[in-house]
């Protein structure tokens, strides 16, 4: 069987590794291993949609959806410690590493657990969704994961979304516009497009 970063249980041989990244002006220390997505260091998709991302003034939760070892929602998390993140992931290595490295980084504003994209996220009304959506698992997930991130989100709530352009940017940017009735791309950057969109009252 073909192992994915995306898949629920890597079965490549485990080896993990540490190493230190600074993020919105902290330096984090990641512990990371095989089966999970950018292993060696923290995407540039993934550090350009936490230095672009601002918080909404609606009052709720934040929610990392699809969050790997961790470096969205922690970063995140830190730098708004009045703000509970919830982390989600359907790779339980990457939960495993998350919750590792929440505690390596002193990080208790989180809730790291399981899910298949955000069907097992019982809490409503998050303030905002952000997502760095796995590509890989093909188009129907990646706009699964838009569709009930705006089932969750709070009335101006608001969906954070990274993606390259050649991976299917304006497609997503045009599902989104769909789903929310709005979709603003706010920075573009070395191919990647980051899309907000708000949850407004129809």
């Amino acid at each position: 069987m073909t192992n994915h970063y995306f898949s629920q249980t890597p079965g490549s041989e485990s080896d993990p590794r540490f190493w230190e990244y600074t993020l919105k002006g902290r330096k984090f220390r990641f512990k990371t291993d095989t089966g999970v997505f950018s292993k060696k260091e923290v995407d540039f998709g993934s550090r350009l949609l936490i230095e672009t991302f601002e918080s909404p003034e609606v009052e709720g939760p934040f929610l990392d959806a699809g969050c790997g070892y961790g470096p969205i929602g922690l970063s995140i998390a830190s730098a708004f410690p009045d703000r509970t993140v919830h982390m989600i992931d359907v790779n339980q290595r990457a939960l495993s590493l998350a919750k590792e490295n929440a505690a390596l980084n002193q990080i208790g504003n989180v809730k790291i657990y399981e899910s298949d994209r955000l069907e097992e996220v019982n809490e409503q009304g998050f303030a905002a969704v952000l997502t760095n959506p796995p590509i890989r698992a093909g188009k129907k997930v990646v706009f699964d994961f838009f569709h009930q991130s705006y089932e969750k989100l709070a009335e101006g709530g608001v969906l954070w979304v990274v993606i390259q352009k050649k991976q299917g940017a304006p497609s997503a940017l045009k599902e989104i516009e769909s789903l929310f009735g709005n979709a603003e791309m706010i920075d573009r950057s070395k191919g990647y497009y980051i899309i907000k969109a708000e949850k407004v009252d129809s």
